[in-house]
This record gives C-alpha cells, sequence and structure tokens, in this order.
C-alpha cells in the first residue's frame, strides 16, 4: 500500500493563518442542539424519540475560497491569461493537472520576504538532482511551513515573483504550492519595497505572472517537512465551485511503499 501524507491545514476558528479581513468562522452545533432541527422535518416526531434525544452534528462555515488549503485560479489573478484569452476559473481546471509527480524546493534557508530568482531554482533542482517534465507539480517548502499557528505566519516565508513563477510555467509547469500564505512574497515585505521604489510591478508580481501564462498556485500547504525532494505523487483537487477564483483541496502527498 503507498504511505499518504497530509500536506493541508484545516479550517478551524482561532487560528492566525490569514489576515483580519478574511479570518475563518465556523459555527458548531452538536447534538443534543438539533434534535428539534430533524423533528421539524417529521410531524409527529418529538425529540424524545430520538436515541437518547439526540439529533446530528452540523456545522455552518463562513469563510473565503481562500481559506485553508486551496488552489488558486488563473482568474483569481486577472481576467486573462495566455495573451488576452478569458483567464479560466476554478471548475474548469483541467483535472490531469492535479494529480501529477511531486517535485519539493527546499527553501527555508531563504529570509523571510526574500524574492525567489529563477538562478536560485535551477540551483535546488540541481542540488536535488531533477530535471523538470512537463505538469510537474513543484510545491515550496518555506520557512513559513513552522510558522503555522503563530501570529505572524502571513508575514514568513520567501516568495516568488515574475520571473521564477514563468520560468517553471515555460517549463510546462501548471500547478505551484507554497506553505506560505501567498505565493508571493509576505505583502509586508512587498509593501516596504513599493514605498521605497514607488514601484507598483513589484505588488502580487508572482500571482499577475498566470496574465501570460495561465496556472494554478497551491497555498497555505503543510507538512512539506515530511516529503522528500522527489519520488511522490501530489493531489489537489479543487472543490468545484461555480465561476470562482479558487476551491479548497485536501491536498495530499502519495508515496510508494
Amino acid at each position: 500500500m503507498p504511505r499518504f501524507v497530509d500536506i493541508s491545514i484545516p479550517l478551524e476558528n482561532d487560528v492566525p493563518a490569514d489576515p483580519p479581513f478574511q479570518r475563518v468562522r465556523i459555527d458548531y452545533s452538536v447534538h443534543t442542539e438539533t434534535a428539534a432541527t430533524l423533528c421539524a422535518a417529521f410531524p409527529g416526531l418529538k425529540p424524545e424519540q430520538l436515541p437518547e434525544g439526540m439529533g446530528w452534528a452540523v456545522e455552518t462555515a463562513h469563510i473565503s475560497t481562500h481559506n485553508g488549503t486551496h488552489v488558486d485560479a488563473p482568474w483569481h489573478y486577472h481576467p486573462t491569461m495566455d495573451g488576452g484569452a478569458r483567464a479560466i476559473t476554478i471548475d474548469e481546471i483541467p483535472l490531469d493537472w492535479c494529480f501529477r509527480p511531486g517535485v519539493k524546493l527546499d527553501f527555508r534557508h531563504l529570509p523571510n520576504g526574500h524574492v525567489v530568482t529563477p538562478a536560485e531554482i535551477d540551483a535546488e533542482l540541481a542540488r536535488i538532482g531533477h530535471t523538470l517534465s512537463p505538469l510537474d507539480i513543484v510545491v515550496v517548502n518555506t520557512s513559513a511551513g513552522v510558522a503555522y499557528g503563530q501570529p505572524d505566519y502571513i508575514d514568513k516565508g520567501c516568495g516568488f515573483g515574475r520571473d521564477a513563477t514563468l520560468h517553471l510555467v515555460n517549463q510546462g509547469v501548471r500547478v505551484v504550492g507554497t506553505d506560505g500564505w501567498s505565493w508571493d512574497a509576505p505583502f509586508s515585505f512587498t509593501a516596504r519595497r513599493f514605498a521605497e521604489t514607488g514601484d507598483a510591478s513589484l505588488i502580487w508580481e508572482g500571482h499577475k505572472a498566470g496574465r501570460e501564462k495561465g496556472y494554478c498556485q497551491i497555498e497555505k500547504l503543510h507538512n512539506l517537512e515530511a516529503l522528500p525532494a522527489t519520488g511522490f505523487t501530489i493531489s489537489c483537487f479543487p472543490v468545484k465551485v461555480r465561476a470562482a477564483s479558487a476551491g479548497w483541496t485536501r491536498a495530499v502527498a502519495i508515496l510508494p511503499d
């Protein structure tokens, strides 16, 4: 049997995995609270007739499609991709992009806010002895991985700008992923660069590379430290949300015996 490694974070309350404007809220209703609701569907049924007088457990979630571990579609980055074609939404993502050999780049040594270069990608690929193939899923282990659950999580890890993103996509990669909050460098670092230079092209430049070549990215992966550099498959099928910019995924790495 293959070995499965969960590389997703849970959707949960009270964990600072997103900025305040994008926090999750999950309301939990337990069995003792829902007997009357269940009975309302069956006229004449009384709570005491149910086993131990209990109904069902159910949760109501108030979330963004960008909460939790999720796959971003090109529509998230811009209305167009590939030189002017309409950007595809998450329900239009080819499924064969989402079950492919995985490659892990270990960039935990790079400082928070660093913008990865194509040369650094090539050096890491040389170190692990891997040549990219079309549709490989490339995931990046950053210093954000161990910071998940901490107040400064969204400010941790390195990120990818336009050049590094296109360097991967132009080699046939269509899905990338990070254990950081964003594929780009944390906003706090980009804000400083923008304040210093006034160069708006620095803002969200990795995402905006999708205007030139459509690709997907998985954000808020976890537990990438448990993976080897190669030799595993990633499954990251997104939830099919009609015309949406992203969909949640239970991302899993599958390793052979």
